[in-house]
């Protein structure tokens, strides 16, 4: 485990600040690439995991904060998006867009603003855990702040 926080960890929880988000990073024990991973180190349902999945929606990123209790329907999200085409993006693509590594896309800290849709499903839960920009990272969040913070659209994704 990290003895302090990794630099992309420290770039998200200034932003989280900045926007006056209430939680705070919290490094997990082991990486946790999965929402069931993430989950049970937790000690939460895995509903309550806001996977931050990154798409191409014709050439530009999509940000996909599901619930780990689902898939995402990408003829959904295309619809929703309007978009032609929307495919999971490669690691490449992720890192670009992002700046984080695949496992750890925080829903806030990127170069550049994100169109972003945020499950409805989240708002089922009082807390909700989101990736803190590195596998070893998350932090507690709702589904209204992820909606402020990431100016975010509620949408169903599967």
């Amino acid at each position: 485990m990290p003895e302090k926080l990794p630099p992309n960890a420290v770039k998200v929880g200034l932003v989280l600040r900045e926007l006056g988000a209430a939680g705070e990073i919290v490094v997990l024990p082991e990486s946790a690439p999965t929402a069931a991973a993430a989950a049970a180190q937790l000690g939460c349902e895995v509903g309550a995991i806001a996977n931050s999945l990154i798409f191409d929606a014709d050439g530009e990123p999509l940000l996909v904060l599901t619930s780990g209790a689902h898939r995402v329907d990408t003829g959904l999200i295309a619809r929703t998006a309007e978009a032609t085409t929307v495919k999971r993006a490669t690691p490449e693509f992720v890192r670009a867009a992002t700046g984080q590594p695949i496992g750890g896309v925080a829903p806030v800290g990127h170069p550049a603003p994100i169109r972003t849709f945020v499950d409805t499903w989240l708002g089922k839960h009082d807390v909700v855990w989101a990736a803190g920009g590195h596998p070893h990272t998350v932090f507690p969040t709702a589904f209204e702040e992820l909606i402020r913070i990431t100016g975010g659209m509620p949408a169903e994704v599967e």
